[in-house]
């Protein structure tokens, strides 16, 4: 039986229309594979201005506080699609609160065929998979334009030493990947191809209604064939069970739009 596994595990994308990227004068262009990143500049961020503040800091700040970590905050950045934020093999520095647009990150096999690890979007932070070994175990390409703010980690780490509140929020971050990973061994070991797609969907609709859109009906970003990748089948069988679930009249489907018409009966599958 599928189930809606938490918000944190799995990180689903979707096409938020309201945090769509607005032309704006940007940083430099992402490097390129193999080049040094550059050391950003930083000239404060401005947060509290952020629709997505509320899932990139933590609750309880004081004014104070919340000025002195848009201070170590470097405005955001621009990715455009296609370009890494980061390469496996990279120094880790940084870790990115990504502010608009869509993520995945992905592991390449010896033989050059690329797994993808988990989907990212506006609200959720990358490159904690580098705290570990001081360097980053993935690459993390942008699905579509998208923008980051770039958190250097080592100023980081000195404010969780001050602010208690900071330290909390970047242990759940450290928490919620641990959890991500293990339960996703669960699901490609576990459940049924049709379990899995419609776990997939489940999932994004309880990650959409928490952020305050639409659970029942979205768009997605990535391809069928990335979303099989994630979930271990081939492209195929992800767009077969789509078809199975749009004839029992569970979900309805117009290429990348996606309407869920009997949540419960999804659940049941």
């Amino acid at each position: 039986m599928a189930f809606i596994i938490l918000e944190h595990i799995m990180s689903d994308v979707v096409d938020f229309s309201e945090a769509r990227i607005v032309a704006q004068a940007s940083l430099p262009s992402p490097r390129t594979a193999g080049a040094a990143t550059p050391a950003p500049k930083r000239s404060g961020a401005n947060c509290s201005a952020c629709a997505m503040h509320a899932f990139c800091l933590p609750e309880g700040l004081t004014p104070a506080e919340t000025e002195r970590i848009e201070a170590l905050i470097c405005p955001s950045r621009t990715i455009r699609s296609g370009e890494s934020l980061f390469r496996a093999g990279d120094s880790f520095q940084n870790i990115y609160a990504v502010r608009a647009g869509s993520f995945k990150t992905v592991v390449m096999h010896r033989d050059g065929r690329e797994h993808v690890t988990g989907f990212h979007l506006a609200g959720d932070v990358l490159g904690l998979d580098g705290i570990c070994s001081g360097q980053h175990s993935c690459d993390a390409p942008a699905i579509e334009d998208s923008k980051v703010c770039i958190i250097p980690f080592h100023l980081l780490e000195t404010m969780c030493r001050d602010v208690k509140a900071v330290q909390q929020h970047v242990h759940r971050l450290m928490g919620g990947e641990i959890v991500r990973e293990a339960t996703l061994m669960m699901l490609l070991g576990t459940m049924s191809a049709d379990q899995r797609v419609a776990t997939f969907l489940l999932n994004m609709s309880s990650k959409l209604k928490s952020r305050g859109y639409s659970p029942a009906e979205f768009h997605l970003r990535m391809t069928r064939e990335e979303i099989g990748s994630y979930l271990g089948l081939k492209l195929e069988t992800v767009s077969r069970m789509m078809s199975k679930f749009q004839k029992a009249r569970l979900i309805d489907t117009h290429g990348k739009q996606i309407r869920i018409l009997d949540m419960d009966g999804l659940a049941r599958v």
